[in-house]
């Protein structure tokens, strides 16, 4: 596989938002855009192609792009990865699976992850360094140093993917499917502005980092 793969991201925007309070990838707006048309931005700027997994019920919008395509998602995480998988163009070499809840993922984020899997690897996920003192359910301190905070866009060669979904299992992320069915993971850098918007405070930092970028 070579650089100049065919990268398809597969964007899941179809979560229930519950513990956000409203629906934020739609509504809650940043710089003048809502955080899905920033994820969207991220995405395609990496990508030869994007899927956007929306909420069942949601009012599918329309593009004329042939490159940007929008699917249904399922009751779940996995379910809803599957249906953006199938409307992956089998040619795709490489998938990344991004949530769309982390809008500020930038190109060398992307970068990092897409280069290891060309470079051979069937997955690689990015990571950040644990900063909290962790403590285990029954009081103990879990050491940090041996922990690694996950993040998305994680990039798998798509025949993997494929086939670690193909049995319609479930999992936090799509690396833990692949690593069951026996695929091989690397760590890539991660980046510590890369936040998932889960609370309404969350969006206070994301919108602070935009300010930096932008």
């Amino acid at each position: 596989m070579t650089l100049e793969a065919v990268v398809w991201t597969i964007l899941v925007a179809a979560g229930s938002a519950s513990r956000f309070g409203r629906d934020k990838l739609a509504e809650v707006v940043v710089h003048d855009r809502s955080v899905l048309d920033v994820a969207i931005s991220a995405a395609s700027e990496s990508s030869t192609g994007v899927v956007v997994v929306c909420t069942p019920g949601t009012d599918m919008p329309t593009d004329p792009r042939r490159e940007l395509v929008y699917v249904v998602g399922g009751r779940t995480r996995s379910e809803s990865v599957r249906c953006g998988l199938a409307a992956v163009p089998e040619r795709a070499d490489v998938v990344v699976v991004h949530d769309a809840a982390r809008p500020l993922a930038d190109r060398s984020v992307y970068g990092r992850v897409i280069e290891a899997v060309s470079a051979g690897h069937d997955g690689a996920v990015p990571v950040v360094d644990v900063v909290d003192t962790i403590r285990s359910v029954d009081g103990r301190v879990v050491d940090r140093e041996q922990l690694r905070a996950v993040q998305t866009p994680q990039a798998f060669r798509a025949s993997v993917l494929r086939e670690a979904h193909a049995p319609g299992g479930e999992a936090t992320d799509d690396a833990g499917l692949v690593e069951a069915a026996g695929g091989e993971i690397v760590l890539v850098d991660g980046d510590v502005r890369n936040l998932k918007i889960t609370r309404p405070a969350d969006l206070v930092m994301v919108r602070a980092f935009l300010h930096e970028i932008l």
